[in-house]
Parts: structure tokens; sequence; C-alpha cells
């Protein structure tokens, strides 16, 4: 890994290149993306059919899309008894850490008798996209869904590409687990806006979760406004705050973690310590050959992975603000002190023994996170992303004619007649002319 310090003119050019480095694959593939979701709206299960054979590679026809129960209750009892207690356990964390951001209707009522309040209703039915293809990933199919599950979504579509056909058992084990009967073998682009549209075989939903490659990011952001879309997610990330204190080779470990997941991953260490950001260095080179995906860790690492030698942890702090990480840890001698001057990251881990790959899988808050700097105005995916909110407003009589004048005055400022008659007929009738 490069090792810079923060006075050097590199520095910021590593910062920029850290925040843009999905923004060109977005522009790559936005064309081929908008053609497949005008050919899905146009052609429904029809395209879908023909472009899972051309991309996904194999024998698609409108029967075989949908995954049977028999063959997800199949996939369940394939599971070995330890991976299926894994799966149940993480579940089982998961969902006690969501059970806690479930939110009420409220209402009050105000000194004129006025009740005024908010509904919330869970979304009837979402669509979760599982990625598929390079790995299996059964714990993004339990991230996505059990949030649903708790906030009280009635029906949840879900989506995983399956090359050659096939979805990895883990994956339809982790669907049962949590209740999910509708799936689909369809991926890409293409999923989206079948889920996104609707098609005789797939159901238009209210709403898009889940994480995939740069082509199911851009197919999300072009249907965000037909259904709802948690967050445009780019490549995966990680920053590392380091006091020279702790084992290089759990950070070395940490930040190749980051880095096995794709070619434009970022793995960034922050440390006030040269020596120390030079052992993890040397650590990353020894690790990096044992590992099977270790070419594509190598090229993670030497295009956005750095050290980041800072004079002092203050400086650390308004850096790491700075990348706003999707994944942010605090490897350091005193993690609350230095949390509290942490404003911007999905999800902070602190301490030495609080890896980002626990929060991945079993410690129980959510692994889908705002990434490319997102962190500075988004959230993790929770319960509160399947939720909708309505206003509510009931005036006592006393109550509207307490504020139908600034009411009418306000319409007359903005020139609108109508809305200040609305007011006014229910004055004159109801309390004489205003």
């Amino acid at each position: 890994m490069r090792i810079l310090d923060s006075e050097e003119k590199d520095f910021c050019s590593f910062m920029k290149k850290f925040h843009h480095r999905g923004v060109q694959s977005f522009e790559q593939v936005e064309g081929p993306v908008r053609r497949i979701l005008k050919e899905i709206r146009r052609r429904g299960d029809v395209a879908l059919v023909s472009l899972t054979r051309r991309l996904d590679g194999w024998k698609a026809t409108p029967r075989n899309l949908a995954i049977s129960q028999r063959e997800i209750q199949s996939a369940l009892r394939s599971l070995s008894p330890m991976d299926r207690k894994t799966l149940i356990q993480a579940a089982s964390r998961i969902e006690r850490f969501h059970l806690l951001q479930k939110q009420d209707s409220w209402l009050f009522a105000d000194d004129a008798g006025n009740l005024l309040g908010q509904i919330i209703r869970p979304l009837e039915r979402v669509g979760i996209y599982v990625p598929g293809g390079k790995a299996a990933y059964p714990s993004s199919v339990l991230m996505n869904a059990i949030p649903a599950k708790v906030a009280g979504v009635s029906e949840i579509v879900m989506a995983c590409p399956a090359p050659q056909g096939e979805i990895h058992p883990a994956v339809l084990a982790a669907a049962s687990i949590c209740g999910i009967k509708n799936i689909f073998r369809i991926g890409g682009a293409q999923a989206i806006g079948a889920m996104a549209y609707g098609t005789s075989l797939i159901p238009k939903v209210d709403k898009i979760v889940g994480p995939g490659n740069v082509y199911v990011a851009a197919a999300k952001r072009l249907v965000a406004g037909e259904v709802g879309i948690d967050s445009i997610a780019g490549p995966s990330e990680i920053v590392i705050l380091s006091d020279g204190t702790g084992d290089p080779r759990f950070l070395a470990a940490d930040l190749l973690a980051q880095a096995e997941h794709d070619q434009r991953a970022a793995a960034v260490l922050i440390c006030t310590d040269r020596e120390f950001g030079e052992r993890v260095d040397q650590e990353i080179r020894t690790q990096l050959h044992l590992l099977p995906r270790k070419e594509i860790a190598k090229k993670s690492l030497m295009n956005f992975g750095a050290i980041l030698v800072v004079r002092n942890m203050a400086e650390a702090v308004e850096i790491a603000n700075g990348f706003a990480p999707e994944h942010l840890e605090l490897a350091v001698s005193n993690p609350l002190k230095i949390l509290k001057k942490i404003k911007n990251a999905g999800a902070v881990f602190l301490g030495h023994f609080s890896p980002e790959a626990i929060g991945d899988y079993v410690a129980g808050p959510n692994h889908v996170l705002p990434t490319g700097g997102a962190a500075r105005f988004s959230s993790p995916l929770g319960v509160y992303d399947f939720l909708k909110r309505s206003s509510m407003i009931c005036l006592s009589p006393k109550g509207f004619q307490n504020l139908s004048r600034p009411g009418m005055r306000l319409a007359e400022m903005e020139g609108l007649q109508a809305h200040r008659a609305s007011i006014a007929i229910r004055t004159a009738i109801s309390f004489g002319s205003p």
C-alpha cells in the first residue's frame, strides 16, 4: 500500500479518487441499463427471459424463473446442522437489534382541542436484491429481509442472480428462515426493472433494497421515483484510525477483508505512527499471499488503498469525517473518547476486538450501509426504511377559528385565492363573515 503524509500534495488527490471511484462506472453503464429497463417495461416476461438467458447463461423460461417451495425446503435441509445453527443465530441477533427500531403512531391535542399526529404504517410489498455470481451472500438475505419483517411488511419478493440457473443453498436457506416465499432466479438491471415495473410473473413492489454490482446500482438510480429505493450502493470501503496501539496483524487482516470484495473496494489506514503503519503494510504483504482472492485484493489495494500518516489524532478524526466512510474502525486505546468526535460514518467499530467482518454477519446492526461519502447524509438500512408516515390533522371548531386568519393571510401572500376561499367559506358559514 502507498504510504502518504497528510501534508503531501498526493494526499488530496487520493481523497478525491476515493470518493469518485464509483462515478465513472455509472457513466459507463447508464446507456445499456436504460435499454434493459426499457425492454422490461415494454416486453415484460419475454424480455426478462431473453435477458436472463443472454446475461446469466442458462435456459430460463417463464416456468423456471421462480424458485419452488420444494427447492427452498430442500436447500434448508441440505445444510449441515452447524451451518443451519449459524444462520439461525445470526438471524436472531439481527432481529433482536432491529426490534429496538420499531416506531409507533402518535397523537397529541393542543390547547384548542386540535388533534394532531403521525400515522406510521409498513409498506405492503418490498423487493430485496441479493447479490450472487462471484460469491454467495446469505447474510445479505438476513440483513435486508429481517428489518422488513420487523416493520410488518406483508410480502417480500426476492431476486438473486443464478449463474447456470443455480442459487447457493445457503442463500435459499436464509430466505426460508426469513419466511420469504417469492424468490426468483433473476439478477442485474433486469431484476430491478422487473420489480420496479412488474411483469406477469414478478409482482410490482413498493420499494427495492439491497446492494449489487454497478448495473444494479445504476438501475436503482433510474427507477427511483417509480418505486422507493434504499440507497445507491457503490464499492465497499473501510477507514481505520490507529494511534499505534494494538496488533498490526489485526489491522492488516481488516484492510484485506475489505479489499477482497472487489477491485474498486477501498481500504485506508489513518495512523499517527509511521513505523506502526509500515509494520501494518508488511503484514498486508505477508497475509495477502494466503488469500484465495488475492488478485482482487491486490488490485483494490494498489488502486484504492493507502496508509495515511498524520500528525495527531485530531487530524486523523478530521480526515475520517471527510471520508465519511461506510465502515470506520477506531483501533485506538480509548475509542469512546474518539467516538464523541466522529460525525460521519455508516457503522463505527470500537476497539481492537470489534472487526468490521463481525458486523457483516452476526453482531446485529445492519451491514447495508451508505458508501462513497454518503454517510454525511444517509443511514444504515433499518426498520424505518420499510415504514411510511402520514400526517394527521383534526381541528376543533375553536382551533379552526384560531387558525383561520393566519391561514387566509398566508394564502393571500402566495396569491392563491382558492386556498383562501376554502378557509373563508367555513369561517363565514360557521362564525359569521371574517
